[in-house]
């Protein structure tokens, strides 16, 4: 199945060393020009010239500017997939979930504010449709890593609420962090620090992960 990441990736994928250099300068070049100028500012002319190749070579690989713009997202993503991953890998108890996943929110929110290229990327992420699809595939991915957590520590927990709960708490995650860079900073922080209490309350047990499902509209209990 093609996944919106196998969409992103560059048009050619380079397999020689050569190549792969050339490509990482181009988007280390963007990288820079981003954090100057915003994406709004990005050209392409100048994302080669800023690499020292030709034209031609950068067009190789992207085909336009949103082209380069989504590998860097889907950068992004890998590296925040490693640091979830990283840690929620140690959890063993229900303190230490809630420990590890508060610590990744914070360290999630530094990048944010620290990184001009993340924020600017992912604040104008609505335009583009695809960058939309490759946030809620991310979602589900980092869902999966959340929940498989929570099963570990919670073997008898109901598997479709753990699924759904975990989606929804990074989903949210990453919506509170777009919003929270759009404000002024002591807005963003107040933004940040409530989802930060909404996910560490649901993780606790306050959400549907233990709670059971309402009965359907118009039914009546059994007995």
């Amino acid at each position: 199945m093609t996944t919106t990441a196998d969409r992103a990736a560059p048009r050619r994928m380079p397999t020689q060393q050569r190549s792969r250099e050339r490509v990482e300068r181009m988007l280390l070049a963007a990288r820079d020009i981003i954090a100057a100028d915003g994406t709004d500012g990005l050209r392409m002319a100048q994302v080669a010239e800023r690499a020292g190749v030709p034209i031609g070579s950068l067009y190789q690989f992207f085909p336009d500017k949103a082209a380069i713009i989504r590998m860097l997202a889907m950068r992004c993503n890998e590296e925040s997939r490693a640091c979830i991953r990283a840690g929620l890998e140690p959890v063993a108890d229900e303190a230490g979930l809630l420990a590890a996943f508060g610590a990744l929110i914070d360290e999630y929110y530094g990048l944010f504010r620290a990184d001009p290229v993340i924020s600017d990327i992912w604040s104008g992420m609505q335009a583009d449709k695809l960058l939309r699809e490759m946030e809620v595939e991310e979602s589900r991915l980092n869902g999966r890593l959340l929940a498989d957590t929570i099963r570990r520590i919670r073997p008898g927990a109901d598997p479709a609420d753990v699924e759904a709960t975990a989606f929804l708490v990074m989903h949210l995650g990453e919506a509170t962090m777009r919003l929270a860079i759009a404000v002024p900073p002591e807005e963003g922080d107040r933004l940040v620090a409530t989802y930060r209490r909404m996910a560490l309350e649901a993780l606790a047990g306050s959400s549907p992960v233990t709670q059971p499902a309402p009965a359907p509209s118009g039914s009546h209990p059994a007995g």
